[in-house]
């Protein structure tokens, strides 16, 4: 592979606006409304109003592409940080806090079942028309089929950082202090689905 990018089919499935909206807002303060405005412009795509709920998966796939475009050097860490955006707003206005404490205070293999059920139940939010399965234990092993925001990619390596950034950030402050999340497979990079770990760190 060449390491470099095609364009992703429009869909009229729908996906939460934080795909957009955390995206824009690391935009707006790491490289400016300017460069902002500039990206949205090359995706055809505005600003979605959050209140309006969920927004086209097309939208924001288009709006991922356009950024990749764009500063393909820079895209994976605005994305990663866009992720984590994500997965902050989650904590903040999605998991009540007494889930949240909880999740907290279970033994951690207990707290990751809870968090990672609750994630599964909710799992259209950000998969959208794909698929999402809670696919092993040791290591926690998720699996998006279909991910729309990278369907028709083509990278020589894993290219889901927002996914990845939002799971991250929900078990490292729920779970596991300091853990990551690695994408091992990846559909953009030739892989027949999406699969991402868990991994603890003390």
């Amino acid at each position: 592979m060449d390491g470099g990018y095609v364009p992703v089919a429009a869909s009229e499935a729908r996906i939460g606006p934080n795909a957009i909206t955390q995206l824009v807002a690391v935009l707006d303060r790491v490289e400016g409304r300017g460069f902002r405005d500039q990206v949205m412009a090359a995706a055809g795509v505005a600003v979605p109003d959050p209140a309006l709920g969920m927004i086209p998966e097309g939208d924001a796939a288009a709006v991922h592409l356009a950024l990749r475009m764009a500063v393909p050097e820079r895209a994976e860490g605005l994305l990663r940080l866009a992720g984590l955006a994500t997965g902050s707003y989650i904590l903040r206005h999605r998991i009540p806090r007494v889930a949240q404490w909880v999740i907290r205070v279970l033994p951690a293999p207990l707290g990751a079942r809870v968090l990672a059920g609750a994630i599964a139940r909710h799992s259209w939010t950000f998969a959208g028309s794909g698929t999402f399965r809670v696919a092993g234990w040791k290591p926690l092993t998720f699996e998006v089929g279909g991910n729309p925001l990278v369907v028709g990619l083509r990278g020589d390596h894993p290219l889901c950082h927002w996914h990845a950034a939002v799971f991250e950030r929900l078990f490292a402050r729920l779970v596991w202090k300091g853990c990551v999340v690695r994408e091992v497979a990846c559909a953009a990079a030739g892989d027949g689905i999406c699969r991402f770990e868990v991994v603890p760190r003390a």
